[in-house]
């Protein structure tokens, strides 16, 4: 079940319906088959960040999210177009809207589809693709190949993304609940500025 890492704030992770070990080359895919998605509930508002429910949990996840909504106005948000998942599910449940209220602030990243999501109250970021966390549990950039255009094999370069992603180090992160990987609960400030540090 979703673990509430804070007052009113939910994580939890799935298994992703259309993930595969490789890619249809035979290498390695490069994303965990387990993706991560928020809940954040405050006050009269309810909103789903990237959510995918759970195969085969027996409508406990769905039990679980009705005791969090119930009276409460629901927005699903997604951070990208790859992103949309139980989007079209949790709609219909609900009557959600598809936009953000006063308690979630959008930050699109300029020259990328993505939004990022701020959460104020609990000074949370909650990106798409943009950042992940590596093998080791520290937060950084997508790689080079997320940012790819599939048509033409290149696209921005992680130089851009950087300056993108530059001003949200002036928010005074605590969380980056990230989609892949482990989110960062703790200094998140801290683990975004080395992120976003040049290699050399």
């Amino acid at each position: 079940m979703p673990d509430e890492i804070r007052p009113g704030l939910w994580r939890w992770s799935a298994a992703h319906p259309e993930w595969h070990a490789t890619n249809e080359d035979g290498t390695p895919i490069d994303w965990p088959r387990e993706v991560g998605c928020v809940l954040y509930a405050s006050g009269s508002s309810a909103v789903f960040i990237d959510p995918l429910a759970p195969a085969d949990d027996s409508g406990a996840f769905w039990h679980w999210a009705d005791e969090r909504c119930r009276g409460r106005e629901v927005s699903v948000l997604e951070t990208i177009a790859y992103h949309r998942r139980s989007r079209e599910e949790v709609i219909a449940r609900y009557s959600a809207l598809t936009s953000a209220p006063e308690t979630v602030q959008p930050h699109p990243l300029a020259g990328f589809d993505e939004t990022v999501y701020w959460i104020a109250e609990h000074r949370a970021l909650v990106p798409g693709d943009a950042l992940i966390s590596s093998p080791d549990g520290e937060l950084r950039m997508c790689p080079q190949s997320w940012l790819d255009e599939p048509s033409s094999g290149s696209g921005p370069t992680h130089a851009d993304l950087r300056v993108a992603l530059a001003p949200l180090c002036d928010l005074g992160v605590e969380l980056v609940l990230v989609s892949h990987g482990a989110p960062a609960l703790r200094d998140g400030g801290a683990a975004l500025a080395r992120a976003l540090q040049p290699t050399a």
